[in-house]
């Protein structure tokens, strides 16, 4: 049995599942970072104690998470030398800079910036102390940046030459990576989906606790600040998606052929979206499908008019321009086939939306029927406690989406996945160290899940005044 372990799909999964598990953490810490430097703004401008309560409150959850996040994040870059040592080496020169650019200037700037707030409560004047969570958001949003302009160059390599004496890629400009379009319109996507996750937890928050009537004053502010954030984010997801789908398809067109399992180039009305398709199983061809004519024009190309590629063209094209010379060792597949999984790409491209949706509407209704201090059912408020995770969930099938429709490429046009795995790590190893990291995983995330319930259900603190009446924050600061 242990001779038949392909060391590839070990790998992928391995990566898969942590990258995965790792970018929980990420949208929570950048969307709350933001939170907690609204409110505790608010709370300076105001003066109003219920504002520095909230920002007690969810600064907790923030550390809590941001903690966690750390520690997975360095596992996940262990990989890319016990997994993924020919990628490493191939284009480390490249992948690598952005990686160090977080690394040394972003996770340095956000740390700092995190210690002042932590500890700097009763030792900062407030305006500058507000000022330090404002710098630590900053440095989070830089963070996102730089890993996304990583992952980036996967998807759009540019600012490079192939040394073939070498054998290797190498950085011929950092600005051109750092400007990659496909990074540009990533960033914001990623920032707002990170809002959404952000705006629901605290939705959530507030439901848990008015369904008990605890901390009404407070947590109705928590509730409509959350789901005004909530839809906010959602519009900005919106656009910016749009934005990165109309240069998915100028630099990836096989995998907006894949999202809309279009197998047929086609233009105008006939370049249709597909709200629902079947197909056979080996995903070759489709037997049912209900389409909006023009739709997938529009969102490739911005156009009515416009032309969307199909997989069998692309398939052609590809295989005429990868595989047929000698030196096409790294750019074609040892199966020859240049589609992604067909299934994973469309219904991942729809549950991402469809999620992200449900979460907008839901915090939208609850607008609607919170305007007034009526008392409602307690279901109403079990319903938005579970629309927490939905941003989580439409992030994470939106990076299978982002990662599973790159295949088989590991840098788009320039390296196969297959090529870049390590050649002597043996199939077991990884499934050994898939199984720990698993279990390792799964035993942090009760930990985080039971740490962030309790601090949620714990509710804003109380405060304590000094003998002039003003906030103790030196008893205060016990709370992190």
């Amino acid at each position: 049995m242990i001779e038949n372990l392909d060391a590839l799909a070990l790998a992928r999964w391995q990566f898969g599942l942590t990258t995965l598990y790792h970018f929980i953490f990420v949208p929570l810490t950048v969307g709350m970072a933001l939170i907690v430097a609204i409110l505790q703004t608010t709370w300076v401008k105001t003066g109003n104690a219920k504002y520095l309560r909230l920002t007690k409150l969810f600064g907790k959850i923030f550390l809590i998470n941001f903690a966690m996040g750390v520690v997975t994040g360095i596992v996940q870059e262990f990989q890319f030398g016990m997994n993924w040592s020919n990628y490493s080496r191939f284009v480390g020169d490249i992948f690598g800079a952005p990686l160090a650019m977080e690394g040394l200037i972003a996770f340095f700037f956000e740390a700092t910036f995190i210690g002042l707030w932590i500890f700097g409560w009763d030792k900062l004047p407030k305006k500058v102390h507000a000022a330090t969570i404002w710098m630590v958001w900053l440095g989070t949003v830089m963070s996102a940046y730089f890993i996304l302009a990583a992952n980036a160059f996967m998807q759009n390599p540019v600012g490079y030459e192939l040394n073939e004496e070498k054998g290797r890629a190498e950085l011929t400009s950092i600005v051109d990576v750092l400007l990659n379009p496909v990074a540009l319109t990533q960033f914001p996507h990623t920032i707002f989906a990170a809002i959404m996750f952000a705006g629901t937890v605290m939705v959530a928050v507030a439901a848990w606790h008015l369904k008990r009537n605890q901390f009404v004053d407070e947590m109705r502010t928590t509730l409509r600040f959350g789901a005004v954030a909530n839809i906010l984010a959602f519009m900005g997801v919106g656009l910016s998606g749009h934005s990165l789908g109309v240069v998915m398809s100028q630099t990836q067109p096989m995998k907006m052929a894949a999202a809309e399992a279009m197998y047929d180039t086609a233009t105008g009305r006939d370049a249709s979206f597909s709200l629902f398709s079947l197909g056979t199983p080996d995903g070759a061809h489709e037997i049912f499908s209900v389409r909006i004519p023009y739709l997938a024009s529009v969102l490739a190309t911005n156009s009515f008019d416009g032309t969307v590629e199909g997989i069998r063209d692309l398939q052609a094209e590809y295989t005429a321009m990868y595989c047929g010379s000698p030196d096409s060792l790294l750019t074609c597949p040892t199966d020859g086939q240049f589609a992604p999984i067909i299934w994973v790409t469309y219904w991942a491209f729809r549950w991402m939306i469809g999620l992200g949706a449900v979460a907008a509407l839901v915090s939208l209704v609850g607008l609607w029927i919170t305007r007034k201090n009526t008392k409602l059912p307690k279901w109403v408020w079990t319903v938005a406690l579970w629309t927490a995770p939905l941003p989580m969930l439409a992030s994470l099938v939106g990076w299978i989406f982002t990662e599973m429709g790159r295949q088989p490429w590991i840098v788009f046009g320039v390296m196969t996945t297959e090529q870049g795995v390590s050649p002597g790590v043996p199939a077991w190893a990884v499934l050994v160290s898939l199984a720990v990291f698993t279990l390792v995983y799964g035993a942090l995330a009760v930990v985080e899940f039971k740490l962030i319930a309790k601090a949620a259900k714990e509710g804003p603190p109380e405060l304590e005044l000094d003998e002039h009446g003003e906030v103790d924050h030196t008893a205060a600061a016990t709370v992190y």
